[in-house]
């Protein structure tokens, strides 16, 4: 299972971007959507400039497909895509995805309990407001980022310009899955379909006949 288009517009849209690097709150080199060297490529102290929005997207897609992992093992019941959304979310932010007691009491079909546990999640203060969204999303399946996120921009010396934040809708780019994704070809070498053959060598061979007898009765009056 993987996130979803829009589960990654809410969690950009609670992370905010970046879109040049920047030096973290212990002055590590970032990126993006909390990118480091250590996620991977790009090393963002190697980057210049500013990095198209779609690029960063995929950048963000890449790094969390270990939390997505750490989803997919820890829940032991299945999870609709805006659950697991949720949940990706959640561990993004805290990284306490296989000690937090909601997930216990969710496996175990406690759902009102583990709703009430989901919320002491709240630390700092400033957090409330994310950890409540999150809460709605997995309980009742509702998402509050519209696709739209804050963008910021960073001085040449990596300090984020915060008052400067730029609010915009992100790019629909991810890959297509499930309905939406293309038909497949159909193969040069796949088998003929024989019933239609069958029916397509009648056709001509009744043809066939047809003219035959007109030829004859064409002969039959000349004689």
């Amino acid at each position: 299972m993987k996130t979803s288009q829009r589960g990654l517009a809410e969690i950009a849209a609670h992370e905010g971007i970046v879109m040049s690097k920047y030096k973290d709150s212990v002055g590590v080199w970032t990126i993006g959507i909390g990118h480091t060297k250590n996620a991977g490529h790009p090393d963002p102290s190697k980057v210049k400039g500013e990095l198209p929005l779609d690029n960063i997207m995929e950048i963000f897609a890449r790094d969390i497909k270990k939390f997505e992992t750490r989803v997919l093992n820890a829940f032991k019941r299945e999870l609709s895509q805006s659950q697991f959304d949720a949940a990706v979310s959640f561990d993004f932010n805290t990284g306490g995805i296989h000690r937090a007691s909601w997930v216990n009491q969710f496996n175990q079909g406690h759902e009102q309990a583990a709703r009430r546990s989901f919320m002491k999640w709240r630390k700092p203060r400033e957090i409330i407001p994310r950890r409540q969204a999150e809460c709605d999303l997995f309980f009742d399946g509702r998402y509050s980022g519209n696709g739209k996120v804050n963008i910021y921009r960073a001085t040449s010396k990596g300090k984020v310009l915060w008052s400067s934040g730029k609010r915009v809708v992100l790019p629909k780019n991810a890959p297509a899955t499930g309905s939406n994704s293309p038909q497949q070809k159909p193969s040069i070498h796949q088998k003929p379909n024989t019933k239609n053959l069958v029916i397509i060598a009648t056709i001509i061979g009744g043809l066939g006949v047809a003219f035959s007898n007109k030829i004859k009765r064409f002969f039959n009056k000349l004689g």
